[in-house]
């Protein structure tokens, strides 16, 4: 088998979605980062480097993703596929901040990347895909509605707010407020309101092969605890699963709070998941 470096989004996904279309749910993540960038919804400071491997009579049987504001997702890859792929990543972008995966093929990368490049590595984060199998409303003082451009100065620190609770690099007001703008343009951002006030968004991706996730989710601080996340979640939710599509979320198995909240929504777990930052 081989890796094989990719610096073109659309070629990229010609070639790897019919491999990754089989499990959607699985591989929502690389599936939705790659589409948006050929839609041209997403912003990155460095071009991405897509890698493909590929058997020995050049069939796709693995997919990993690099971006400057994300790191290096594996998604599904397993574990015997991670050695090309570092191949290929060590050479390619040796200054990768993290990497995503699960369990086995994340800390497999960490071990050898971190040998090819000569830098330590550590446990940042663990979390867990949901699909949602019962779904269960939920209600709170206030109504959901789309949000509009007109929301956007509101809703902007609010989600720079949410990037730093999260750990992800700062990178401006100005591009937080493009990125809010793409998914307002795309009727993807929602907000609960009560009293006249936003007191939380919860955005969600464009469905790819039937399967749509949901995210990001985000209530300031002085406004937690009456159930707004929940409700708005809740409703964002059904409005996707009206539509056909198989739903799907991300949660911090570090915050019981929120694994809480989606699994009183319906969601059941698929598969976990963790984090090694690079230093």
């Amino acid at each position: 088998m081989i890796a094989r470096a990719s610096y073109d989004a659309v070629a990229f996904q010609d070639l790897v979605f019919p491999f990754l279309q089989r499990d959607p749910v699985l591989n929502t993540q690389i599936l939705t980062n790659v589409a948006d960038r050929v839609r041209g919804i997403m912003s990155d400071p460095e071009p991405p480097v897509y890698v493909s491997v590929h058997s020995d009579d050049d069939k796709v049987i693995g997919v990993a993703v690099w971006t400057a504001t994300r790191g290096i997702a594996l998604g599904g890859l397993p574990v015997e596929l991670v050695p090309p792929v570092v191949d290929v990543l060590a050479e390619a972008v040796p200054h990768a901040r993290s990497v995503h995966g699960t369990e086995e093929a994340a800390k497999l990368f960490a071990e050898q990347y971190g040998a090819r490049t000569g830098r330590s590595f550590a446990v940042v984060d663990r979390s867990r895909l949901h699909v949602l199998v019962d779904f269960v409303a939920k209600q709170a003082e206030g109504a959901p509605r789309l949000a509009t451009e007109a929301d956007l100065d509101v809703l902007t620190p609010m989600f720079s707010a949410y990037r730093l609770e999260l750990g992800h690099p700062v990178e401006g007001p100005a591009v937080d407020r493009w990125f809010l703008q793409q998914r307002v343009e795309r009727e993807r951002l929602w907000l609960w309101e009560n009293a006249g006030r936003a007191v939380t968004l919860v955005g969600h991706q464009s469905p790819v092969f039937g399967a749509v996730r949901v995210g990001p989710v985000y209530t300031p601080p002085a406004d937690r605890g009456h159930g707004y996340a929940s409700a708005l979640t809740a409703h964002v939710t059904q409005v996707l699963r009206a539509a056909g599509d198989e739903v799907c979320l991300n949660t911090d198995l570090d915050n019981p709070t929120s694994n809480k909240i989606y699994a009183a929504i319906g969601y059941r777990p698929v598969q976990d998941f963790v984090g090694y930052a690079f230093t």
